[in-house]
């Protein structure tokens, strides 16, 4: 079956990935280093994992499927999740792909060093709603294309 996991941190989309999963029929799960509160769904799913930079992204990379989805900001785990055969969605709307993946890590580190080296500060914009409109259109528009690739009877 199709799931959805989630970096669920800073995550800012959850209502929208609630919603689209909820039409479609699919699980979620959270993934994240703190409590949180989640719909009482049993469809939704939390796992807490130990303190840490990368806990979260290990264990999604580490349950993650081909076909499944997921929704993440972080670059280096959309590229571990690409690379094991998942969707991967940025929470702006903007799906990482094999064409794209190479790029954004290169910028990625090349905005980190900038950073550290004091030439730059700040992340990212606040989301706008436009965003949040992207988003919900893209994961259904990627639902359905994992559906049409492979119908359910074969996931």
């Amino acid at each position: 079956m199709l799931h959805i996991f989630v970096d669920a941190d800073a995550c800012p989309v959850k209502q929208e990935i609630y919603r689209v999963a909820e039409r479609h029929g699919l699980q979620v799960t959270l993934v994240s280093n703190a409590w949180m509160r989640v719909p009482p769904e049993p469809w939704i799913g939390l796992e807490m994992v130990a303190e840490g930079p990368d806990a979260a992204d290990d264990w999604i990379a580490k349950h993650v499927q081909p076909h499944d989805i997921v929704v993440t900001a972080d670059i280096p785990l959309a590229d571990r999740c690409l690379k094991k055969g998942a969707r991967v969605l940025g929470t702006t709307g903007k799906p990482f792909t094999e064409d794209n993946i190479g790029p954004a890590v290169a910028t990625r580190d090349l905005l980190s060093e900038l950073r550290e080296a004091g030439v730059m500060a700040g992340g990212p914009p606040p989301m706008q709603k436009r965003d949040r409109s992207r988003f919900l259109h893209q994961l259904d528009e990627m639902i359905h294309a994992i559906l049409r690739e492979h119908p359910p009877e074969h996931l």
